[in-house]
């Protein structure tokens, strides 16, 4: 004959209780999955506005660069020529670095990958645990 004691931890307290620890467990693999994700594009953001300093001080000395490139073949050929010599050297280089960059592009990643594979180890303990 069933007893209060036996009703009051029977299987729907029991039931609730597990439903409360997943709903739970899904709550902090959401925030691990949104602080991962601030973490990443802080980064993301850092390196973007390190680049792009260090771009323009790198368009300075290339212009420098190229502007002494042009002058001394202006004394070996013709000015126009030197020009057109250092500007065809200029857009080899641009597309070089395009292509590069592309590349790179395309290989970012910005998936959560650490609360990714928490939520699939997370939802294997339940199934195994449902099991048993």
């Amino acid at each position: 004959m069933p007893t209060r004691e036996t009703e009051t931890n029977g299987v729907g307290p029991a039931a609730k209780q597990v439903a409360e620890h997943a709903s739970s467990l899904a709550r902090l693999e959401l925030e691990l999955a949104v602080l991962e994700l601030k973490k990443k594009v802080a980064r993301l953001g850092i390196g973007i506005a390190l680049g792009v300093g260090g771009l323009l001080f790198a368009l300075f000395a290339l212009g420098f660069a190229f502007a002494t490139i042009a002058a001394a073949l202006a004394t070996a050929m013709s000015t126009w020529l030197a020009l057109l010599i250092t500007t065809g050297i200029l857009l080899g280089l641009a597309a070089v670095l395009a292509v590069v960059a592309l590349g790179l592009i395309r290989k970012a990643n910005p998936v959560p990958e650490q609360a990714i594979a928490e939520a699939r180890r997370t939802t294997e303990a339940l199934k195994s645990d449902a099991r048993t």
